[in-house]
């Protein structure tokens, strides 16, 4: 159970901050209503996104390499709201393209002779939820519903891969206060990547406050009951627990053009509900580095603590591909914790937008080098609602006690939207 210390801790956050925060669009104003539920419905707007990914792992100690070709179809309706509510639905189809060779199961990641490429075929209802917007500056979404907040660290959709995240549940977002975007959610059940779906309670506080544009002070606190969610890679039976933490992030304008890009961020994490007690462990993410025009470049490091080599600080929720490098080394952190020193450069070279990132990855205790890596993306797009994306990642392991595998992953993908 929660500490009185800890409540206090969230309620304080709420009140003070504010209350609410989701990275999904609010409108400014309500659209226009429907004047019956047959033109609310006929006049909606048909959804539709297709995305062929070829997919190439060549990792060491594997015999062969997984090439996987696979097309996700997100086909869907979104009707017009009617008495201040509508309805969104959504349907998702994964598929494998030819007769290429991977391991789509990672439960048998280590028998297979193939690499893991985390996209099983799946068609199922992808997002099924009703929205109410008719209080003031307030939209209440009630069903399954894909959640992305802040930059998706602790909680996210996991949209890199075919079948994203998805969370049953209701959501309430209220922008009454000035500068203030506040979110609270009740989720009780969740759909993973691998297709599978599991029953857990998962509540969302969250408070945004933009103290200058595009500069924010933020407070969340994420509490997982999840105990059909073991942690075996993280020395847990129960990987319920609770996430209280602090966000500064930013883009402090010089001038113009010159902006001081900057990220400051704390929580800690310990056992909630019937969560191991082993669980206890802090985070922190410090960054800064320049954006001129369209090109920026900086320095990171995030730490995910480990307490003694028990526990480090996990992100069960979080869209992790996107941290500790793309080649998904450390979607698990380690017993031994984590700190990752990158370095990140980014921009656009006419209509191509460039990334690039270097990590240096160490344990938090122990002296492990667990070494570094390499990640590279392009994305152009050909027509308004067709974007390509070449990504590349290449993990070298460092000592051996690391535990991991010299991995390279190269990603082709297009992305039509309508």
């Amino acid at each position: 159970m929660m500490s009185s210390s800890n409540i206090r801790a969230i309620a304080f956050a709420a009140l003070t901050v504010g209350l609410l925060y989701t990275a999904t669009v609010y409108p400014a104003q309500e659209p226009a209503q429907a004047a019956s539920l047959a033109e609310a419905i006929t006049g909606g707007k048909f959804l539709l996104n297709l995305r062929p990914r070829y997919e190439l792992v060549d990792q060491d100690g594997k015999p062969e390499d997984a090439k996987a070709f696979t097309l996700r179809s997100l086909v869907g309706w979104e009707t017009k709201p009617w008495h201040s509510f509508s309805l969104t639905a959504q349907a998702i189809n994964v598929s494998r393209l030819g007769s290429l060779d991977y391991n789509d199961d990672a439960t048998k990641a280590a028998a297979s002779r193939f690499p893991l490429v985390a996209d099983p075929d799946n068609s199922d209802v992808n997002q099924l939820f009703v929205d109410y917007t008719g209080l003031p500056k307030t939209r209440i979404r009630l069903g399954r519903q894909s959640i992305k907040i802040d930059n998706v660290r602790f909680i996210g959709n996991v949209e890199f891969r075919q079948v994203m995240q998805v969370f049953n549940g209701v959501l309430l977002e209220n922008k009454s206060l000035p500068n203030t975007e506040l979110l609270i959610g009740h989720m009780g059940r969740i759909k993973s990547i691998n297709a599978t779906q599991r029953e857990a309670k998962v509540e969302i506080l969250h408070a945004q406050y933009r103290w200058r544009p595009n500069n924010n002070i933020i407070a969340y606190a994420y509490l997982q009951d999840d105990p059909n969610l073991a942690g075996a890679a993280a020395n847990v039976t129960d990987l319920s627990n609770q996430i209280i933490g602090l966000r500064l992030d930013g883009a402090y304008a010089l001038s113009e053009k010159l902006s001081l890009l900057y990220t400051a961020e704390y929580a800690t994490q310990s056992d909630y509900a019937d969560g191991d007690s082993k669980i206890d462990a802090d985070y922190y993410h410090v960054g800064m580095g320049p954006r001129w025009g369209d090109w920026y470049l900086r320095l990171d490091q995030e730490r995910l603590a480990s307490n003694d080599g028990q526990y480090a600080f996990q992100t069960p929720l979080g869209t992790n591909h996107l941290f500790q490098g793309w080649a998904d080394q450390f979607l698990t952190t380690p017993r031994q914790g984590l700190r990752d020193t990158f370095l990140m450069a980014g921009g656009k070279l006419g209509k191509a937008q460039l990334l690039a990132e270097y990590h240096q990855l160490k344990s938090d205790v122990g002296g492990i080098d667990f070494g570094d890596e390499v990640d590279f993306s392009i994305a152009y797009p050909f027509l308004k609602q067709l974007t390509g994306k070449l990504e590349y990642a290449d993990y070298q392991i460092g000592d051996a006690s690391a535990g991991k595998r010299d991995t390279t992953k190269i990603w082709l993908t297009l992305i039509f939207n309508y």
